[in-house]
């Protein structure tokens, strides 16, 4: 596929997704970048308004507990990790829903273990619940389920939640947000680091030298976990925008902004 072609390509592919699925990190919407979540609403209400039916998959349960139980650092032991968890969701998605009221949107909680999508009945239960939620015009916001979930029980990350999620409600498109602009060959502050703009669904990312993407300390994820979210979704047909949370606004519109992964043929 020629540059154009593959610009092209990608525009069409985001202005005709009906159902979108967006994931953020807690190192992007909580302590001293809470003030995000008043703009990633606002690009999400711009989706909702033409249509688009919504899900997002956030992160940052713990990290916007830890304040309410005068923690200055994530737990490390997991009753503390889940207490921070149940005080801490309840806060976040107050603070989403009064962010989504000035346009008159709802929002509805789905919380999720691994076991959940890895077990038919209730990864049948958890995709009847979001399709509904969604025919409704519901603003889906999941997030693992930390207060019950355990080492064995858990997701590891929320990429992988995001990828899985992705397939489970067949969505056009899927947006991982950062605090980074983009996939590089090498971490961007590194010398001789190369922006990447567009991956086939074939490439290997052989040359890519993996390190963190985001900040460090409330988050769990990196470059890593984000190509592996995003190569399960390009399998199940679902293209990619990685990018950063700032420009999700342009991610939404199509604009070329992060880089683009491209979505495996689908028989």
């Amino acid at each position: 596929m020629t540059e154009g072609g593959a610009s092209r390509g990608r525009r069409d592919a985001v202005t005709r997704a009906r159902r979108v699925v967006v994931k953020v990190g807690s190192s992007s919407i909580s302590g001293d970048n809470s003030g995000q979540i008043a703009p990633l609403v606002d690009a999400l209400a711009a989706a909702h308004a033409r249509g688009v039916e919504v899900v997002l998959v956030s992160s940052g349960a713990i990290a916007t507990g830890m304040p309410f139980l005068r923690l200055d650092s994530r737990p490390l032991d997991l009753a503390t990790q889940q207490a921070a968890a149940a005080v801490g969701q309840n806060a976040l998605i107050h603070r989403y829903q009064d962010s989504l009221d000035r346009y008159g949107i709802v929002a509805g909680q789905v919380l999720l273990t691994a076991t959940d999508l890895e077990h038919a009945t209730p990864r049948s239960n958890a995709q009847r619940a979001l399709e509904r939620l969604l025919g409704l015009r519901i603003l889906v916001i999941v997030n693992e389920n930390d207060t019950v979930a355990t080492q064995e029980i858990r997701f590891g990350d929320n990429d992988r939640l995001a990828g899985l999620v992705s397939e489970l409600v067949s969505a056009d498109l899927l947006v991982l947000l950062s605090d980074v602009d983009a996939l590089y060959t090498k971490p961007p502050a590194e010398p001789g680091a190369e922006r990447i703009d567009f991956v086939a669904h074939d490439d290997d990312l052989s040359g890519v030298e993996l390190g963190d993407i985001g900040s460090a300390g409330v988050g769990t994820g990196g470059a890593g976990t984000k190509i592996a979210a995003a190569r399960l979704a390009v399998e199940s047909g679902v293209p990619v925008v990685l990018t950063s949370t700032t420009l999700v606004a342009e991610a939404l519109r199509g604009d070329e902004v992060g880089t683009w992964f491209e979505a495996a043929p689908v028989d």
